[in-house]
């Protein structure tokens, strides 16, 4: 919606490679037979206006420390303005990172166009057993397509899809470009992350391996750092921190998104990448196994996670709860449990309140995941097999996770 009269400064650098052997594949999957020759698509340089679009999303966004999660339904109705975030004033930053690849490694790329989600089957047929799913602009490997099913590989989930709803080859590669995003993993198993970008500061959280992070600002500026202490830190976060240190060792830090929330992390333990979103692995049979022996807990738990997957895809709204027009995470829990008869409070840090704690040990499908830092400002809802799904921000909408991504505060439980 922000592309008007935005040029792009660079195009895509594609080699046509006859691949004889195993396939080489994104994030590491291996492939256990040959795929189509094609493109492998390896973006050397990007337009800036993609970084630019991100960070015109991020000034909607509410950058208060008084989130939607904090409101009453009743106080979120009265509240009609949002205060926006600050642009970056560092215009330098856009160029700097054009060197930066494209993380795609396809032979044959598609691209998932649809609403909402596209599911990945085991084998071609729609009553075949459901293995992933694709959201909206996430990538592939096609390996082949026949009688209109496509074979694809995305990130670590094998299977096939409609190919109706692929956009494919070259189409696909200037597609790309476009809805990349720019994104953080961690290089270790977890990695602390703090209020301000100094080793002094507060931990805000830890978060884990298995997850990507949006960036939200990579290179900081002296300028930016104290327009962002000014309107968000007080004196007493500052007592700790040797200040003039920090503010001469910014190139070793950046700020990143967990969620709809801000905070930083050290350079040298994450890898900075820009790619597509990838499938997420789903296992049908698996995602309501550990529940209540009380018959009717477990058919409620069972339909309950099949019912929230129906929404995945489906927009973030601060404030909202409507599960197809726009909910925030506390809202999207609230209707699921609601469409099945049981009432939750608005908030997150009141759903904890309301939730008996459960330990990790004895997790299963339906319990909600609190998370936050200094107290709850997130929640999601576990789906089985180390899942959750929630309303993470405005740019993925309603997704699957790891219940991992970060270090959860409470583990409630609703049912039983």
């Amino acid at each position: 919606m922000y592309r008007k009269n935005i040029k792009w400064i660079a195009a895509a650098v594609a080699a046509i490679v006859m691949i004889a052997g195993t396939a080489r594949i994104h994030a590491g999957t291996v492939a256990t037979e040959k795929p189509m020759a094609g493109i492998n698509l390896s973006l050397d340089k990007y337009s800036d206006a993609v970084l630019a679009e991100q960070e015109k999303e991020e000034t909607a966004q509410q950058e208060t420390e008084v989130t939607a999660e904090q409101l009453t339904s009743k106080g979120a109705a009265a509240i009609t303005t949002l205060e926006s975030t600050e642009k970056s004033s560092d215009k330098k930053e856009k160029k700097e990172i054009s060197h930066l690849k494209l993380n795609l490694k396809y032979d044959r790329l598609g691209v998932a166009k649809v609403d909402s989600y596209l599911n990945v089957r085991n084998k071609p047929g729609e009553s075949s057993k459901i293995v992933g799913k694709m959201t909206k602009n996430s990538g592939c490997n096609i390996y082949k397509v026949n009688k209109g099913w496509a074979k694809i590989v995305s990130g670590k989930v094998k299977g096939y899809v409609k190919a109706s709803y692929l956009v494919k080859d070259q189409q696909a590669e200037k597609l790309a470009k476009k809805i990349a995003n720019l994104r953080i993993s961690v290089n270790t198993e977890t990695l602390n992350v703090r209020y301000l970008p100094s080793t002094d500061a507060g931990i805000y959280d830890q978060i884990s391996e298995e997850d990507e992070y949006d960036i939200y600002k990579r290179d900081l500026t002296k300028t930016w750092l104290k327009k962002y202490v000014s309107k968000h830190c007080k004196k007493s976060d500052l007592r700790n921190i040797d200040t003039k240190e920090m503010y001469n060792n910014l190139e070793n830090w950046m700020c990143i998104s967990i969620d709809n929330e801000k905070a930083f992390v050290s350079k040298d333990f994450v890898k900075v990448t820009f790619n597509l979103d990838r499938a997420v692995s789903i296992n049908e049979s698996g995602l309501a196994s550990k529940t209540s022996s009380d018959s009717s807990d477990s058919s409620n738990l069972t339909n309950m996670v099949s019912y929230a997957m129906q929404f995945l895809g489906n927009p973030y709204v601060w404030g909202g709860t409507s599960l197809t027009n726009g909910t925030d995470c506390s809202g999207f829990v609230m209707r699921i449990y609601e469409h099945f008869g049981y009432s939750l409070p608005r908030t997150s840090a009141a759903q904890a309140g309301a939730t008996k704690t459960v330990s990790s040990g004895d997790v299963r499908p339906g319990d909600l995941f609190f998370y936050g830092s200094g107290g709850v400002s997130h929640v999601a809802m576990y789906i089985g097999n180390g899942q959750i799904i929630h309303a993470s921000n405005p740019r993925t909408g309603i997704k699957i996770s790891s219940a991992y991504y970060r270090t959860p505060v409470k583990i409630g439980r609703v049912i039983g």
